[in-house]
């Protein structure tokens, strides 16, 4: 018996899962097509790569089953840097505050996305990033490139998470010596004096008081509740408790204080009493001011309907105080009035392990390295000592 079956009929077809290759016309290239699994749905994730080579677009089709073969994801060749950063912008941050969130968006949109967003992911290379690092730190801070990087880094880890992209190049960078930073700085006692008796009677009154004389930070005070304020302690107890404030929240995530040594309760001083009595005053104005559109929240520095202060409005305030003195306001920020505080108790010969507790300080090393420059020298024995030996170049030993 004759058999009559041709090539064609007897060629087996390339099983779809094992990948395709095909010619598009109105792309004028050839397509490599591969199954790498299934959505939950059912629907088949594809991915593709093309070439105006049909034997490059065979390798490519060649890898790709490879890959999968050794149990290596298969990039998505058309999913771009600025794709991977919005994707955990929009994902990566959500137990994150919003003031973190809007700052991380703000890096990328200024910084990442313009440069290198238009590339793709799985040509990303190390070289690329280091020169973009670099270019970075000619006019940004040390701080600024570090979490730019830290962003790019994290958009891409969650990338490859998904399969976009095989590895994560920015791990193979070091961030850059960057252009030095705006040093923190302290007000005088002198100054001190005139922001305080500028901010009396304004709405940032007690919030500056209170800034200056327990140095508090800023995020602390913006979620400090009057359930955690107590403006008449107890005097008749044995010992007596003086009026006091727990800060134990502050708008980072969860409500949690920079450290577990942030979360303290401090004795108020009189000044902090009397600025916060006028503080609650003022609020039940704004509270009758308001009526309906009041929003409790229970906050001692919330805005005129109740709602929760951010940093951008407690900053146009603080430099609306500053505008009445002989300081520029453009050149201070509310944290330098915790600075402020630090400079102030170590010039009147408070010991540093003090000023690291009131401050909330995970330990005295932070308070001498971030506060280094308004801590008063402390071991005065030695050069006090040397000074009777050797009172002056010219003079005798004894």
């Amino acid at each position: 018996m004759t058999d009559n079956t041709t090539n064609s009929d007897t060629a087996k077809r390339r099983p779809r899962g094992d990948g395709g290759l095909r010619w598009s016309e109105k792309r004028q290239r050839w397509i490599a097509e591969i199954t790498i699994g299934y959505t939950p749905a059912g629907k088949r994730i594809v991915r593709t790569a093309s070439d105006k080579s049909k034997t490059r677009a065979l390798k490519k089709l060649h890898e790709k089953l490879r890959d999968r073969a050794d149990g290596l994801p298969s990039e998505d060749t058309r999913y771009t840097v600025a794709q991977a950063v919005q994707n955990w912008l929009d994902h990566g941050l959500s137990d994150r505050d919003e003031d973190t969130r809007a700052k991380c968006r703000s890096l990328a949109q200024n910084h990442i996305i313009p440069d290198l967003g238009a590339r793709k992911l799985r040509e990303l290379s190390a070289d690329d990033v280091d020169t973009w690092l670099a270019r970075k730190a000619e006019r940004l801070s040390t701080d600024t490139v570090r979490q730019i990087r830290s962003i790019l880094k994290r958009a891409v880890t969650r990338a490859q998470k998904r399969d976009k992209v095989k590895r994560n190049v920015v791990l193979l960078c070091d961030v850059p010596q960057g252009r030095v930073g705006r040093p923190s700085k302290s007000l005088t006692l002198e100054q001190v004096g005139a922001v305080l008796n500028a901010a009396k009677g304004t709405a940032m009154y007690a919030y500056i008081v209170l800034s200056l004389l327990i140095g508090a930070r800023t995020e602390e005070l913006r979620a400090l509740t009057w359930a955690h304020v107590d403006l008449d302690g107890s005097p008749d107890a044995e010992p007596p408790v003086p009026p006091s404030i727990r800060v134990w929240r502050s708008v980072r995530a969860g409500g949690k204080t920079k450290t577990k040594k942030s979360r303290r309760t401090l004795a108020l001083p009189k000044r902090c009493v009397e600025a916060l009595r006028f503080q609650r005053d003022l609020q039940t104005r704004q509270r009758e001011a308001a009526g309906k559109a009041w929003q409790e929240h229970d906050l001692v520095f919330a805005s005129t309907v109740g709602t929760a202060r951010n940093a951008n409005n407690v900053l146009r305030s603080f430099r609306a105080v500053l505008a009445a003195t002989d300081l520029d306001p453009a050149a201070w920020t509310p944290r330098e009035m915790r600075h402020s505080f630090v400079s102030v108790l170590s010039a009147t010969g408070v010991p540093i392990e003090d000023i690291s507790r009131l401050a909330g300080h995970k330990s005295t090393e932070v308070t001498e390295t971030v506060y280094w420059h308004q801590i008063r020298p402390a071991l005065l024995a030695g050069a006090e000592a040397m000074d009777e030996i050797f009172p002056s170049p010219d003079g005798e030993v004894k």
